[in-house]
């Protein structure tokens, strides 16, 4: 696949049945990162929970734990990122827009 950056694992725990996991990413990420949008972490499409300043939360759910290698990750590992496709579209247009 194709990835736009790498971030960091900065909080991984069960929640209920769920977990939470969240990362920490820098500006060039941070930027087309948005509430309930997508965003690929290793692979696999989530959709994001909750966005603060240098991180976003995304919720794991039962199934998706057990068809993924997430049970191997830990806290301040290297995940690989592909943001949603729609923030950089819209970037595009902006920018030929202004121009």
């Amino acid at each position: 696949g194709h990835i736009d950056g790498i971030g960091r694992i900065a909080r991984w725990e069960p929640v209920g049945r769920d977990h939470l996991l969240e990362i920490s990413a820098g500006p060039e990420i941070m930027r087309y990162i948005i509430p309930k949008g997508s965003i690929a972490v290793d692979g696999m499409s989530l959709t994001v929970g909750k966005v603060k300043a240098g991180n976003f939360q995304v919720w794991i759910i039962p199934q998706t734990l057990r068809v993924t290698n997430l049970l191997e990750r830990k806290k301040a590992d290297a995940v690989n990122l592909e943001c949603d496709l729609i923030g950089k579209y819209v970037e595009r247009f902006a920018t030929f827009a202004s121009a």
